[in-house]
């Protein structure tokens, strides 16, 4: 018949993987200036005053704006084209990523694995083989996705970060790679990648793995095996978002952006310097509720200024 067109099924897969991933660019994208508040809040800059209110148990708190109230503050300074600064770098790096951890994966002999609808039926034996060859896969895919779209991941946290001082260095991706080269040189690019792939890496294998045994030795039905799939993802992704903040502060860190200098931000020597003063301050959790945000009303006192000062809080 003509005009029909025959797909295989390697190609066929090849097709539904990039819907998928087109459809993940869309939502990342309409999502954007969420994501961008988060990474405000996780650089510690807050621009609205919190109001006094009380907690569930009725103890005083101060509560912090919420996502959307963040997401419309931002709106208000800069417009809703503003809202959207740092979405395309973050989209080429999504690609570079796809791209590039493809290519690796192939290169390696390490096929995609078929896709089983009901995985109930499987012996012990076909599931380990699964798991085992599915996570290989999968850490591949990982880690040569996030060093590959790190440069473009540095350039999108740093145009958000913008924000705090009102600069204009990153202005777009040319101009943001010019600056970086020119003050950092190639290590620049690879800002906040450790944390990143600790996160990432450490994230997968565990989830994956407590997946895996929980579906081995207790549950046994399918829709049981799709909530235990989400909800194992969720908390262990939790339990490592330290990490994410580590890695958002260390790739602005040392810039010459004012969210990433002195007072603003002390001058970190490497991750783990990071990581042990936010511990210190108690702010390693900043940014992971995003809905419900307060603080101790008999926390130290927290100044909060108008742009382009920037308050921290716990």
């Amino acid at each position: 018949m003509a005009g029909f067109v025959q797909y295989d099924s390697g190609e066929e897969t090849e097709v539904n993987s990039w819907i998928r991933f087109g459809l993940r660019l869309g939502v990342s994208a309409a999502l954007h200036p969420f994501e961008y508040s988060k990474t405000l809040i996780q650089l510690g800059y807050e621009p609205i005053a919190p109001l006094p209110g009380k907690s569930m148990l009725g103890r005083p708190i101060m509560k912090l704006p919420n996502i959307f109230q963040y997401a419309g503050h931002i709106r208000r300074v800069d417009g809703l084209s503003g809202c959207y600064r740092g979405l395309a770098p973050k989209l080429v790096g999504s690609l570079v990523a796809m791209v590039v951890s493809d290519r690796v994966a192939d290169k390696l002999g390490l096929e995609q694995p078929e896709e089983i609808k009901d995985d109930s039926q499987l012996s012990e034996e076909e599931m380990y083989v699964q798991f085992k060859s599915s996570l290989k896969r999968d850490i591949v895919l990982t880690v040569s996705g996030i060093v590959a779209s790190q440069p473009f991941h540095v350039i999108s946290l740093r145009m958000m970060a913008q924000f705090v001082g009102r600069e204009t260095l990153y202005s777009s991706i040319v101009c943001s790679v010019t600056e970086i080269w020119k003050t950092e040189g190639i290590v620049g690019f690879f800002a906040g990648l450790v944390p990143k792939l600790l996160c990432d890496v450490a994230c997968l294998v565990l989830s994956s793995s407590t997946i895996y045994i929980l579906n081995k030795y207790v549950i046994k039905d399918k829709l049981g095996r799709q909530y235990n799939a989400g909800f194992t993802q969720f908390a262990v992704s939790s339990l490592l978002y330290p990490l994410q903040v580590v890695s958002t502060c260390s790739a602005v860190s040392g810039s010459r952006l004012m969210a990433g200098q002195p007072p603003i931000m002390p001058a970190y020597k490497n991750w783990m310097d990071c990581w042990n003063d936010l511990q210190v301050r108690g702010e390693l959790k900043r940014g992971s509720s995003l809905f419900w945000r307060s603080q101790a009303i008999h926390s130290p006192a927290t100044s909060f200024a108008p742009l382009p000062k920037l308050a921290r809080y716990q």
